[in-house]
């Protein structure tokens, strides 16, 4: 149930990373605050990990939170009070709430990705594909968790590189297997009902996926510029389902929104409906 909002005038936010420009992130806060009458800013700022700490360490009582892209998402972990528990299990914070003098990490990556796919149709799997190995890779595999995986292989370029997630798989009960980025051609009937790509925009995997993996598999990219993503414009080129990587951008801030206006990601907001719609309306 939505609780009434706090009083927290002036409060600033911002979304940090590198590169940033292309972020749209200010666009949907800004929209949601707006909307929620909140007399809130939120900017982008071009951030490394090197110049992070600094940058934490100089925030004054006027800001109420920030947002992290890659690679800052494992950057910040040490530079926090404490963490929620899924930025614990995956090792990555994409949120931080200044609260009281206290810094809160939190992870809404998982709840955007389950959200977004809930919104598509996709609401359980068996097996899934994992595409990358970073943070947001963390992120995808408890998600599949969520949604019911019990198998999920990981596609990589390098050997060994799936390691942390073998370990994340066994702490979540999913069993998980490294193979090489070829494999995405060689899935046959079966092997897959939800693909997640967590590549960088505009990556070319250098492998076209294997028709009957397009047919049956939903792919959701999660890079959403350039659109259409190479994987993604292979998917279509098959007329295969693909979940657009806004969707899980908007829907992750959603959650963003929650924790900064009540330190909570489990807490809605009023009208929460009409803010997801305005913040929709705001990156189409």
């Amino acid at each position: 149930m939505a609780e009434p909002l706090p009083q927290r005038p002036g409060s600033r936010l911002a979304v940090l990373g590198s590169p940033i420009s292309h972020s749209k992130s200010p666009a949907l806060h800004r929209a949601a605050y707006a909307h929620l009458g909140l007399d809130w800013s939120y900017t982008a700022v071009e951030m490394t990990g090197d110049r992070l700490p600094g940058f934490i360490d100089g925030l004054d009582a006027s800001w109420r939170g920030l947002s992290l892209t890659m690679p800052l998402k494992q950057d910040v972990l040490p530079l926090v009070d404490e963490l929620d528990e899924l930025a614990v299990l995956t090792g990555a914070a994409n949120t931080v709430v200044l609260d009281d003098g206290r810094r809160r990490g939190f992870n809404t990556d998982v709840g955007g990705i389950v959200r977004t796919l809930g919104e598509s149709g996709v609401r359980s799997i068996g097996r899934g594909i994992l595409i990358g190995a970073g943070a947001t890779a963390a992120s995808a595999l408890i998600a599949m968790a969520e949604l019911g995986a019990r198998e999920v292989r990981v596609l990589v370029r390098r050997p060994g590189a799936a390691a942390a997630l073998g370990e994340l798989g066994r702490r979540a009960g999913v069993s998980v297997d490294e193979l090489p980025l070829t494999a995405l051609a060689e899935f046959g009937h079966g092997d897959g009902e939800l693909v997640i790509a967590t590549v960088p925009g505009g990556t070319d995997l250098g492998v076209a996926p294997g028709a009957t993996l397009v047919d049956e598999a939903v792919l959701l990219d999660v890079a959403y510029d350039p659109w259409p993503s190479p994987i993604g414009a292979a998917w279509l080129a098959g007329d295969g389902r693909v979940v657009h990587g806004l969707g899980m951008l908007l829907h992750q801030a959603v959650l963003q929104v929650r924790v900064f206006v009540h330190g909570d990601p489990f807490t809605e907001l009023p009208g929460e409906h009409d803010v997801l719609a305005v913040m929709r309306e705001s990156v189409r």
